[in-house]
């Protein structure tokens, strides 16, 4: 597996290392067992070819016919070892070692027991034992063939031996010894076949398991690579010698273009901005553990702010599985996370949490809040001095304005089944836009010249809910109204069609001065506000809203000469017009 991506842990590595191991070279065991079977025949041909010779040299006489079975013999064993064949059949179950085809069986152990017989019988009483050479077709049958074969193989080999004993008998007496050396020859051949087989059956359920654990181990390999890959955290494997042995891509992107670049493996010493993690990996060496001092590390970027991250690492040792000679090494683990991600994650879950006390406490002050507008407006009914009616106005005035605050707390909070449907942007956002206008007395001339609107002729359709793309719409419109100038055209309102042409992208700008960075920053959160009676959930209510109908919100500043310096825009998503 390649440097660049993490192989899985070292249980991954050891199942694949031993897993390769067992099944290394070509083809399953069985069929390198039949070709060096077919090898080891090539080379027995040659022997028994010289071995006449020999004999002739030693005194011996030469027997024309064995020298004519041992040549043709030679001459079929190397021409089958020459030629390319086909092994043992592939898939056949660990259960049943026949994997040898007809043919490769007459070829190979047919011709064994044919030619090794004819030797044996020739000449039983010869100075050679030609006996000994059918232990090999036995051998090979109990490995390579079905159970019943094997047997067969051996009862053909023990009726040999015993016509061999009895022809010895003809000619130099009868002997009972020679009939139970022929019978013990025999049993030792069931024998053989047994073991070979029981050895054959076990060889194939290795290797089996051998193929299902290395298969595994890449499935294993390819999930922690899949894992690794998705982190956001950054993982950093370092040797003693402080070179990258692995990096996600996280970890890549955190230490710039230089590691980004896709090499293999690289130093630590390569680039001078890695100094303070270098200095760190090499001390956190020294100790044993990494030093406290360094769990917060900054590291310069080639464009933009340094990145500061928090560093947790886990030291391991690697070492040599049975007979490896890979000497033992230790490796440190690094995990990188970027302190900007801490710091949202930690606000978000602040967030969530005074999202849900806010919610509950507005949820309790609605009733006593409905009993001082109701007491307040009896009060009212009555005819009251001028310094009592003022009083009771400015309690009705605070009392709406609390009801607003609620209402806005209340619609941000966890509810119900979302309700979505298909509406015309167009038409709605032209129809509350209207209202709008009117509602805060800017419907005449002069107040609808302040409001800029670009609305497409054909409909567009999006996923949305009305009274929701209300609220958001209209909470932008008044920012933009309050911040705008006095001028025609202060506020920009404009709807189209979305960047790829699915859903539509509404955008309102104004003209006012440009919002500073340090208040663009905390915009859509909530009960930020630049305003001393401002509640600070407006923004934060239409991000919460567009994110339940899953559509995008944001804010862009203009650029430079631009007139509408401060621009707010609402990606929604498109839907046909049946849906």
């Amino acid at each position: 597996m390649r440097d660049t991506e993490f192989d899985g842990g070292s249980e991954s590595r050891f199942l694949a290392r031993e897993a390769r191991r067992i099944v290394s070279g070509e083809g399953t065991a069985l069929r390198r067992v039949f070709r060096a079977y077919v090898a080891a025949r090539a080379v027995l041909g040659c022997v028994l070819v010289l071995t006449p010779w020999l004999m002739v040299l030693m005194g011996g006489r030469l027997s024309l016919v064995m020298l004519l079975v041992c040549l043709g013999y030679a001459s079929q064993a190397i021409s089958l070892w020459l030629l390319p064949e086909q092994g043992p059949r592939e898939g056949a179950s660990p259960a049943t070692p026949s994997r040898l085809l007809r043919r490769q069986w007459g070829l190979t152990i047919g011709v064994d027991l044919l030619v090794f017989s004819l030797l044996h019988l020739l000449d039983p009483a010869a100075q050679l034992n030609y006996a000994a050479l059918l232990v090999l077709p036995v051998l090979m049958a109990g490995v390579m063939t079905k159970r019943l074969t094997a047997l067969a193989t051996a009862a053909f080999v023990s009726l040999v031996m015993l016509a061999g004993a009895w022809r010895t008998a003809q000619t130099s007496g009868f002997t009972v010894a020679l009939l139970m050396q022929a019978g013990l020859a025999g049993v030792g051949a069931f024998v053989i076949t047994l073991l070979s087989g029981e050895l054959a059956q076990r060889l194939a359920r290795e290797e089996r398991a051998a193929r299902g654990s290395l298969e595994l181990a890449r499935q294993q390999a390819r999930l922690n690579r899949l894992v690794l890959d998705e982190m956001s955290d950054g993982v950093l494997v370092v040797d003693r010698r402080c070179r990258i042995r692995a990096a996600n891509p996280s970890a890549r992107h955190m230490l710039g273009p230089m590691a980004a670049a896709g090499i293999s493996s690289f130093d630590l010493h390569d680039d001078p901005a890695w100094a303070g993690l270098l200095a760190a990996v090499e001390q956190a060496y020294g100790l044993g553990h990494w030093p406290d001092e360094q769990r917060e590390l900054t590291l310069p970027q080639a464009s933009g702010p340094p990145r500061t991250v928090q560093v947790r690492a886990r030291f391991t040792r690697r070492g040599g599985i049975d007979d490896d000679a890979t000497p033992p090494e230790e490796i440190c683990v690094l995990f990188l996370e970027d302190v900007r991600s801490v710091q949202a994650r930690v606000r978000q879950e602040k967030l969530a949490a005074m999202g849900r006390v806010s919610a509950g406490i507005a949820h309790e002050i609605r009733n006593p809040l409905a009993a001082i507008a109701q007491a307040n407006a009896l009060m009212l009914e009555d005819a009251l001095p001028v310094p009592q009616r003022k009083l009771a106005g400015i309690v009705e005035v605070n009392v709406e304005r609390l009801k607003r605050i609620v209402d806005d707390v209340m619609a941000v909070a966890p509810g119900g089944p979302l309700q979505q449907q298909v509406i015309d942007a167009s038409s709605e956002v032209g129809r509350i836009c209207s209202d709008w206008l009117a509602t805060i007395g800017a419907a005449d001339d002069a107040g609808r010249r302040r409001v800029e609107l670009h609305l497409p002729a054909t409909p567009v359709h999006v996923l949305f809910d009305t009274e929701h793309l209300r609220r958001v719409l209209v909470n932008l419109l008044d920012n933009a109204w309050r911040h705008g100038t006095e001028a025609e055209g202060a506020v920009r309102l404009e709807l189209r069609a979305g960047p790829h042409g699915d859903g539509a992208l509404l955008t309102v700008a104004s003209d006012g001065l440009p919002i500073a960075p340090d208040v663009e920053r905390h915009l859509f959160e909530p009960f930020f506000s630049t305003r001393s009676r401002g509640t600070g959930l407006g923004l934060y209510i239409c991000r919460e809203l567009c994110e339940r109908h899953r559509a995008i919100i944001d804010f862009r500043p203009g650029a430079a000469g631009v007139r509408h310096h401060n621009e707010f825009r609402v990606l929604m998503r498109g839907a046909p017009p049946q849906a």
